[in-house]
């Protein structure tokens, strides 16, 4: 039997001096077949930890997780910063994970937990269920960014433990298709056991030879940028970015996909 733990996180972008948001919403585990929807055994959950330094716990916040002996801990807020319009070179970098402690801006990541008996592997996808879009557009033709990609790159697993190192692609990750399951990571027969990171970026403290894909976010005038949630200097993270097509109109609106991460039990081809 195959045992998913899936969910969907909505992203939203405001593409004109705004700001991009997420939200958190249907958190289940389902299995994708005839047999309708099975739970995740077990209560156990494990505290989120630094993706540069696993051995170290830290409090990034709110995120969304699953429950269970295989089981997603914490995915980052995919958030992008304040962006203008503009009619050539869209592309928008997402910004940094920050953290409630003197932990250091880090990369997109997130935590799986794979605690049970057997090491007998598992598969991380994400899909993305439509284009990004805004309904209070009123030029229907317009609605959505057509061709619009979320890209991933610099992935890489990291662990304090001793188990086998799950595969991550060193290639960029886009979304070109809409409702496909892209393969983020796939871990094989007694391999990631316990926790595991899959980061997307790093910073230029990393000790594991991870490129620095951090950069300090300011202003026009070159002030740097507070993060108001954190209270901490904002970074842009150049591994993870949106690209829209320079021929898209753009409206100074906030425009939502849904993106789903799914957390397959053994590894898949």
């Amino acid at each position: 039997m195959k045992m998913n733990a899936c969910f969907n996180v909505s992203l939203l972008t405001l593409l004109l001096f705004g700001t991009a948001v997420i939200s958190n919403t249907a958190v289940h585990a389902s299995e994708h077949g005839g047999n309708g929807t099975v739970s995740v055994e077990g209560n156990e959950s494990s505290k989120p930890v630094d993706p540069e330094n696993p051995g170290v716990e830290v409090d990034p916040g709110e995120g969304p997780s699953t429950k269970g002996d295989l089981r997603i801990d914490f995915v980052s807020s995919l958030n992008f910063g304040s962006a203008e319009i503009t009619a050539a070179d869209r592309k928008i970098d997402s910004l940094a994970q920050l953290f409630h402690s003197d932990t250091t801006a880090r990369g997109y990541y997130i935590q799986v937990s794979d605690y049970r008996s057997e090491a007998s592997g598992w598969t991380l996808t994400l899909s993305q269920d439509a284009q990004f879009s805004s309904s209070i557009i009123q030029d229907l033709e317009n609605q959505s960014l057509e061709g619009a990609v979320l890209s991933f790159g610099n992935g890489w697993a990291n662990s304090d433990g001793n188990s086998g190192t799950p595969t991550v692609s060193r290639d960029t990750l886009g979304i070109n298709e809409m409702g496909t399951a892209y393969t983020v990571a796939t871990a094989g027969d007694q391999q990631g056991k316990g926790i595991w990171t899959i980061a997307f970026g790093a910073s230029g403290e990393n000790s594991s030879n991870q490129e620095n894909t951090l950069s300090a976010l300011t202003d026009s005038n070159g002030n740097e940028v507070t993060d108001a949630t954190f209270n901490k200097p904002a970074y842009n993270n150049g591994a993870v970015f949106l690209t829209i097509p320079d021929a898209v109109k753009i409206y100074p609106v906030q425009y939502t996909t849904a993106l789903t991460w799914t957390l397959e039990a053994g590894p898949t081809e």
